[in-house]
């Protein structure tokens, strides 16, 4: 079924076979089709609600940067000579500034886990201005809440937080976040970083050395993309792990705590949609999405040695039993 559903976000009419003056969408994407199946297609619900349907009335042009943040400007610069009429970035925030900064004319919609005031997306959430519009979870800024579900679980100990530095404002964000917390909290919390797959496996070796309590793992589209081998690694070293991606607790991690996806992708085809009827997306203020969602695995708590408390449990919106 998934091989389906990969197979569908790909093989849409070609553009040269949809009729003249049908409007293209360019679609950025920080990680892979197979991974973002299920948000392309929330996506799509958000255009079909502007009454858009791809290969109807409008073609959707997709590039995929597989999580690697170093190919998000030339795949931005690929979409703009298509001409597209509107370009999308998704996922984060590099993924937004690629898109910004490829061009000062085609009307830009994102979606990612930053504010993008503060980043210098926009000049104002209320009037973003400019070319630029989107919808934002916050994703980046609830690390130390992630903390505090894994600490109701592992009592005391050290914490480490997992950073991607190719992603230095996401990383600076969680840094921040969870120190602040570490202050308050009087813990210590050593910063592990990997921006690839060596680094990534050094970086848990090291953890494990270190014997670390429970680790944080930052947003970042580099892991998300990598959820299977971080549940992996996780349970490897045995090292309580909470992530973003519910994928990661399905492939084994512990917990997983972070914006529905869904929701923010679903906003962002809506707001695509408004500005292909001619809205300008300067005059759209800033969405924030609202609903975040926590899952857990009770099978690698058990295999971790772990009890999670009841109050975890009554607050999760899924459980792996």
């Amino acid at each position: 079924m998934r091989a389906l559903i990969v197979f569908l976000l790909v093989a849409v009419p070609p553009l040269a076979a949809i009729a003249q003056g049908t409007p293209v969408i360019g679609y950025l994407g920080a990680e892979s089709a197979e991974t973002y199946a299920s948000r392309v297609a929330a996506f799509r619900r958000g255009l079909a609600e502007m009454n858009y349907v791809e290969g109807r009335n409008v073609a959707v042009e997709y590039r995929w940067a597989q999580g690697d943040n170093s190919r998000l400007p030339i795949l931005a610069a690929e979409l703009v000579k298509q001409r597209v009429s509107v370009l999308v970035a998704t996922g984060s925030a590099p993924a937004s500034i690629a898109a910004k900064n490829a061009t000062s004319t085609i009307p830009v919609v994102f979606e990612m886990g930053l504010d993008p005031v503060a980043i210098g997306l926009v000049q104002a959430m209320n009037r973003p201005g400019g070319n630029v519009t989107g919808v934002t979870s916050l994703n980046a800024q609830i690390s130390s809440k992630r903390l505090q579900f894994l600490r109701d679980i592992v009592r005391g100990g050290s914490f480490a937080l997992l950073v991607n530095p190719t992603n230095p404002r996401n990383a600076d964000a969680a840094t921040s976040d969870v120190q602040a917390a570490a202050r308050q909290g009087r813990f210590e919390v050593h910063i592990a970083r990997a921006t690839n797959q060596q680094e990534l496996a050094e970086a848990f070796k090291d953890l494990a050395g270190r014997r670390v309590g429970g680790l944080v793992i930052a947003n970042d589209p580099f892991f998300v993309h990598r959820s299977k081998e971080l549940a992996a690694l996780s349970l490897r070293d045995a090292i309580p792990a909470v992530h973003q991606s519910r994928d990661f607790v399905e492939a084994g991690g512990l917990l997983s705590y972070g914006a529905d996806p869904a929701d923010s992708h679903r906003v962002a085809g809506l707001y695509t949609g408004r500005i292909l009827k001619g809205e300008k997306p300067g005059d759209l203020p800033i969405q924030q999405g609202t609903r975040l969602q926590l899952f857990v695995n009770l099978k690698t708590a058990k295999a971790l040695g772990l009890t999670v408390p009841q109050s975890v449990l009554l607050s999760a919106d899924g459980v792996i039993r």
